[in-house]
């Protein structure tokens, strides 16, 4: 009997560190605190006035959740290895890398969509010494694109537009600081670019020949999860998806508190023309929702661009993409009762 009732409590301890175990990799500290792990804000937008005013920690405190800010570089692409390694939770980003994420097992799904405001801020520049003055000129050039991303689907998606063979133009893989040099110093004809980066890119002088705007883009904004994060915590993506929601409308209301919200002066605060055109897009900004039809399809439009142009190497759904949250946290709310 005694040596019976040591294997039992032996089985329970080991099932006991198994639990823990399993709940540290999804982001629980030793103390018992969940912690998620998001894409720092820089100096600007809903995440970057969260940070300043413990928003979102004091959002996610009856949860027993904090946030850790993690460092990131631009472009949701460029970040997949941070989710493959658990260093980060939750991004911002478009539907093209999510797909491109999905198609190499990378564990994300989106749970939020908004619809881009500013279309014309994110497309394609051509090096003043390229000759190139539209897309057509494409044609025996070389174009810098982060690949199985957005850049990439502005590339093909222009050149379907344009009647321009896709063997035609050959694609540079480069992620955003990387194609920053490369574009500056001339080693590629052209650039697939968004956000700072091409603003930044066109007012030292880059040739614009396409915007999002122009070529008619549905590669919408997005918020995207660990599948992981999602599966065991349900309750905590809600809630910063319902914080991020209720800051971007103070944002639409107050853009001024949303930009250089850490630095008033420097390399990362705004100024001129810059801060108004920051401004103007912080008014229009589109508050993160769960998706509906229309989205879907665009999604899968996305997708299947990347399908035909082997981008991808399986053909991806909408059913892969979107984790159904609502669905989920009914779940899980019921299984705690």
């Amino acid at each position: 009997m005694p040596r019976s009732r040591n294997s039992r409590l032996t089985l329970a301890l080991a099932a006991l560190l198994a639990l823990t175990t399993a709940c540290a990799g999804a982001g629980t500290d030793t103390g018992g605190t969940f912690t998620l792990k998001v894409t720092d804000p820089g100096n600007s937008g809903p995440l970057a006035v969260g940070k300043r005013d413990g928003t979102f920690d004091k959002a996610l405190a009856p949860l027993g959740a904090r946030i850790a800010w993690v460092p990131s570089t631009p472009g949701f692409s460029s970040n997949l290895k941070l989710f493959n390694t658990k260093q980060l939770d939750v991004s911002g980003g478009a539907y093209s890398p999510v797909i491109g994420a999905l198609s190499k097992d990378v564990g994300v799904r989106i749970v939020a969509v908004a619809d881009p405001v500013g279309k014309d801020q994110n497309g394609i520049l051509a090096t003043p010494k390229s000759g190139i003055r539209s897309v057509r000129d494409l044609a025996g050039k070389r174009i810098a694109v982060n690949p199985a991303g957005k850049g990439e689907y502005i590339t093909l998606l222009a050149l379907a537009q344009a009647g321009v063979p896709v063997d035609q133009v050959e694609r540079v893989p480069l992620q955003q600081a990387d194609a920053t040099s490369a574009f500056a110093t001339g080693q590629v004809d052209a650039w697939a670019s968004f956000n700072e980066p091409y603003q930044e890119a066109k007012a030292n002088g880059g040739v614009e020949i396409a915007t999002e705007q122009s070529i008619g883009s549905v590669d919408n904004t997005i918020v995207a999860f660990r599948t992981e994060v999602l599966d065991s915590r349900p309750d905590v993506a809600a809630k910063y998806l319902e914080t991020l929601q209720q800051l971007t409308r103070q944002q639409r209301e107050n853009p001024a508190d949303f930009e250089n919200v850490f630095e008033k002066a420097g390399p990362r605060a705004l100024s001129g023309d810059r801060l108004r055109r920051a401004l103007a897009l912080g008014a229009q900004a589109a508050v993160p929702r769960y998706p509906d039809e229309k989205d879907l399809r665009d999604l899968e439009s996305v997708a299947n661009l990347f399908s035909a142009n082997k981008v991808t190497t399986r053909t991806i759904t909408a059913a892969d993409v979107i984790y159904d949250l609502p669905a989920k946290l009914t779940a899980y709310r019921e299984a705690a009762k």
